[in-house]
């Protein structure tokens, strides 16, 4: 009976076991499901130079190819965690009863215990299996671990652990952590670098290179010396390893270039829109159409133009106060001051008497307050002792800090190539640091009379010419509930009869009403909708003069049809992506050029088409250009003629000064300006677009066009010209105005080109030279020209 008893004991446990064992094994991944095995990695985005500007990713891991990691970086991982990884056959069994004997002691004393797996054991845990302590997953662990060695080589199982590991500081694999760590590629790691890196996976907390620098560099050191005893490295070397400091980056960056926030974010943001959540995980590469450069010049014109406003609204006060100079820094390392501003420091006013205003900076430095600054502040809120403040040093090279206060107005710059709508740079704020939220692109805002060119263009469009003329009179028509409405010119006042010019030129609101009624505002509605400015727009006059809401990105998408010769481009800011093989997947010029991959056989080089459909004539939009141009030369914006360049563009203010605006250009560049309150309340009396926004645009365009050679715009080759009022205007063939003569003796009018002898009888002109025998005649005087009123 005894011996049935345990035999059936022996057979139950084998049941038993039988089954446990097949419900833990019953969902075993496939080993071989790691030969095609990619690890989630960043997407990485370039500016059009090449500059890396940022990361998109769950996991931060730059995948790096065997054959490109250094021997001397594996060999510091394999000292570490599995150095006989090239003998055994997936699994150390003399490295299980070593962490087993090891394991004794660590239970006696409270440690972790240790684990004993090899790298390709940890491969299979890492991918393949979950981080749960219990017996049944080390079985797996282990059975993978046989699979995985059948199925790939040492080579390939190396590549995915030194990609796949966590190393800490935000990093996936070697080469996040190389970067993120020391802001280097792995193949410019020294020894010292590679050991450290080596140290981390059993935990990277532990080894903090700043909270914990000390058991950092034991760890580190440790790792030098198994290197060594393993004739890896001589001894010499490994010596002079450990001499090292140990010095890492503050943080981890994901690009060292960090002007172009807003324009990241957006490309970020388009990413998903198009490639879905793979941008996150795909590794794609993403050439964008930033120029640095221009970004920078963009982001430091729209802060400073910012800050200039602020400044003249006067001092706020304070952004917060301590009572008592000790520990005043605990409190100020709570405020938030603008990352972009990277010279500010929070300071505390110690003292105030006598004019002067002293300070201590939480860095450390003592000094005073500018003397104008002092001025500013007491005009405004006052500043007095434990004041806590932004301070910055001069930018002159004064010995006294100059008082700083973050602007609570905000603004948008955008920067685009009106040929191909490739947007070169674009600051969608004051501060992403501050306010993440994109005012280029996301920020509906009525354009004021930024909006009339569109108007003109359909007017010219529709039978006007440049010597149409219109009267600037007032005007008062039906308005919404039955009450009447009656627009008014900004100066209130009026000037009769004007050329479409003059009208745009002084932004004539009462003359650009009576323009849209004379085209209907069915055509300028079509009009906006064409130019993506505003779609379905109400056809109510009020919309001519730009009540309409766009934003800064549409509208400078809609300027550059006028610059580029009448044709809608696609603004954009991804020119390409590649997947990881490097197979393209998205190209934003869509244009084919079947020749463009052949040889060079002599002939003609391939000629591409202009992209984008023609939504204006030519000749409109370069008399467009044209007007605009005088908007600079003679109207609202004479203050950009100090760039002394051939550019145009049209200022916009809407009611109440509640925004400003300018949209410029010169032959190559289209820019837009924007300013104003995120709660849409008045910027203050007076503050327009001259006043508000064409400062900014004069700033980044004085950098953007310093290499720039000097150019003007190109007119159609079509397009005829005659001298209007003292100026050259372009017009369609058949349109342009002609001068009527009187032959001599007498007899009917006659138009057009005449021969030589029959105008002028025997040859004798009258005129004191030839010169003058073929000027034109100078326009007539009237009393109502207005030239000289602005």
């Amino acid at each position: 009976m005894a011996g049935v008893a345990v035999l059936s004991a022996i057979a139950v446990a084998g049941f038993a076991a039988a089954i446990w064992a097949a419900w833990l094994f019953h969902d075993m991944p496939d080993a071989g499901d790691l030969a095609d095995y990619h690890p989630p990695t960043a997407t990485r985005a370039y500016a059009w130079d090449g500059t890396l500007i940022g990361e998109f990713s769950r996991e931060r891991r730059i995948f790096v190819p065997y054959d490109s990691i250094p021997p001397q970086l594996a060999q510091a991982f394999m000292a570490a965690e599995d150095h006989n990884f090239f003998k055994h056959g997936g699994v150390d069994y003399a490295g299980i009863v070593r962490a087993s004997v090891k394991d004794v002691v660590n239970i006696a004393q409270g440690r972790r215990l240790e684990s004993g797996s090899t790298i390709t054991q940890q491969v299979a845990k890492n991918i393949l299996l979950t981080n749960d302590a219990t017996i049944g997953r080390k079985l797996k662990e282990a059975l993978i671990a046989k699979r995985l060695e059948e199925t790939l080589s040492k080579e390939r199982i190396l590549e995915l652990y030194l990609n796949e590991i966590w190393l800490g500081y935000r990093s996936y694999g070697v080469g996040a952590a190389a970067y993120n760590y020391f802001g280097k590629s792995i193949t410019d790691l020294d020894l010292a670098e590679c050991a450290y890196l080596a140290s981390l996976p059993k935990g990277p907390d532990n080894y903090h290179p700043i909270r914990r620098k000390a058991q950092a560099m034991a760890r580190r050191n440790w790792v030098l010396d198994q290197m060594a005893d393993l004739g890896w490295v001589t001894r010499a070397q490994a010596d002079a390893a450990k001499r090292e400091d140990l010095k890492v980056q503050p943080e981890p960056t994901r690009a060292k270039y960090r002007d172009a926030d807003y324009f990241v974010e957006e490309v970020r943001r388009r990413g998903l829109a198009t490639l879905g959540d793979r941008v996150n995980e795909g590794g794609y590469y993403m050439r964008t159409t930033l120029d640095p450069g221009l970004q920078s010049s963009a982001r430091t014109a729209l802060m400073d133009g910012l800050e200039r406003y602020d400044r003249r609204h006067g001092w706020r006060g304070a952004w917060g106060h301590v009572t008592t100079l000790t520990g005043w820094e605990a409190v100020a390392k709570k405020s938030a001051k603008p990352a972009e501003r990277r010279t500010w420091r929070a300071a505390v006013v110690t003292d105030v008497g006598g004019g002067a205003v002293r300070i201590h900076t939480i860095e450390g430095q003592f000094g005073s307050l500018a003397a104008e600054d002092v001025a500013w502040a007491r005009a405004g809120k006052g500043i007095g002792a434990g004041d806590l403040i932004f301070v910055a040093p001069d930018d002159n090279g004064g010995p006294a800090f100059r008082l700083k206060q973050v602007p609570q107005v905000n603004g948008a710059l955008v920067a685009m190539d009106p040929y191909s709508g490739r947007v070169l740079a674009m600051v969608g704020g004051y501060s992403f640091s501050l306010s993440s939220f994109n005012r280029a692109t996301q920020a509906m805002r009525q354009p004021g009379s930024a909006f009339k060119p569109i108007v003109y263009a359909t007017a010219l469009e529709n039978g006007y010419t440049p010597s149409s003329v219109v009267m600037d009179a007032p005007i008062t028509l039906p308005g919404a509930n039955g009450q009447a409405w009656s627009p008014e010119n900004y100066e209130h006042d009026y000037f009769g009869a004007l050329q479409l010019r003059r009208g745009l030129e002084l932004s004539r609101n009462t003359m650009t009403v009576r323009l849209a009624q004379g085209v209907g505002m069915t055509k300028i509605a079509a009009m906006a909708d064409r130019l993506d400015v505003v779609h379905n727009m109400d056809k109510v006059l009020a919309m001519a003069l730009g009540s309409g809401e766009t934003t800064v990105f549409k509208l400078a998408g809609a300027y550059s049809s006028f610059v580029n010769g009448g044709k809608k481009i696609e603004p954009h800011l991804i020119e390409m992506v590649q997947d990881r093989e490097g197979k393209t997947i998205f190209k934003a010029d869509r244009r084919d050029c079947d020749r463009c991959g052949a040889g060079f056989n002599g002939d003609e080089s391939p000629r591409l088409p202009q992209a984008g459909a023609q939504v204006l004539d030519p000749i409109t939009a370069y008399q467009i250009t044209s007007m605009l141009q005088g908007v600079v030369q003679r109207g609202t914006a004479t203050a950009a003629l100090s760039l002394g360049r051939n550019v145009g563009g049209k200022t916009g203010t809407t009611n109440d000064f509640r925004s400003a605006w300018f949209m410029g250009f010169s032959p190559k560049l289209v820019v837009g300006v924007f300013v104003g309150f995120d709660d849409n309340r008045s910027l203050g009396h007076g503050e327009t677009g001259a006043v508000a926004a064409v400062p900014i645009f004069i700033d980044f365009m004085k950098d953007a066009l310093k290499t720039e050679p000097v150019d003007d715009f190109t007119p159609p080759a079509n397009a005829k010209f005659a001298m209007v009022r003292g100026i050259r205007e372009a017009f369609r063939p058949g349109t342009e105005p002609r001068v009527a003569t009187t032959p001599v003796g007498g007899g009917p009018s006659v138009i057009g080109p005449q021969p030589y002898n029959k105008v002028w009888s025997n040859g004798v002109t009258g005129a004191p030279n030839a010169g003058a025998a073929v000027a034109p005649p100078p326009p007539p005087k009237k009393t109502d020209d207005v030239t000289g009123l602005y």
